[in-house]
């Protein structure tokens, strides 16, 4: 299967892909795994893929260094702050731009915590989602389970990160009007929430990725249970 290429971050395709969810079904039917081998092993992936979503993402450059996941301007404003580099202050727009990934890295770590247990909280029922669910199963399931409680821890890391910019509030006047005009998306007319839902998709969409080089090299994960239940499906 064509590996699919991601246009902007948690807009494409992430997690478990239907053929590789087929394939897993096809083995436990034909006995290859147990139902808790096959339980063991994707609540180990989710958890290796979720960690290592979090140390990627979570240091200096892990989203500006990062076009899969960078933070730009939002809509239009991405295009006035174009406009404002070609009029001499694209310093002001860099330094913007900077502290809203600034924001996203310094905020992703404290996200750790709550993803590894929503891991260890999987049930059947969310197994079951995630193996039929298609392309997009894995982030949906962390963002059913963590995205309202990280957004509440997010936003004060990022709004400490994005007020030391004074084109911060700027931004968030402009895109108020904006928004009422809809130019700018309601959710996106603040610069602080407008980030801390990027960084979750940041994240996301970075989780999927983890877990589709998992399925990829299971043995060079060095993990047992890894390469019994997905060197079955290789």
């Amino acid at each position: 299967m064509k590996r699919r290429q991601f246009n902007q971050a948690g807009a494409s395709a992430l997690g478990l892909c239907i053929a590789a969810a087929y394939q897993q079904a096809y083995a436990l039917s034909l006995g290859d795994l147990t139902d808790k081998d096959a339980s063991a092993g994707l609540k180990t992936a989710l958890e290796r893929g979720a960690l290592s979503a979090v140390s990627l993402l979570g240091k200096t450059d892990g989203f500006l260094g990062n076009n899969l996941v960078r933070i730009p301007l939002p809509g239009f404003l991405n295009d006035a702050g174009k406009l404002m580099k070609k009029l001499g202050q694209g310093k002001k727009v860099d330094e913007l731009v900077t502290a809203m990934n600034r924001g996203a890295e310094q905020a992703v770590p404290f996200a750790k915590d709550l993803l590894v247990s929503a891991v260890k909280g999987m049930n059947v029922t969310d197994a079951k989602k995630i193996l039929g669910g298609g392309d997009t199963s894995v982030t949906s399931f962390f963002a059913e389970k963590t995205r309202s409680p990280l957004g509440t821890k997010f936003l004060p890391i990022v709004t400490k990160a994005t007020e030391k910019v004074q084109l911060a509030d700027k931004y968030n006047a402009v895109a108020g009007k904006a928004s009422g005009m809809g130019l700018v998306k309601k959710e996106d007319a603040n610069i602080q929430q407008y980030v801390t839902g990027k960084s979750l998709d940041g994240l996301y969409t970075m989780i999927g990725e983890e877990e589709k080089k998992i399925r990829k090299d299971p043995v060079g994960t060095g993990s047992d249970i890894l390469k019994k239940v997905f060197g079955v499906l290789k």
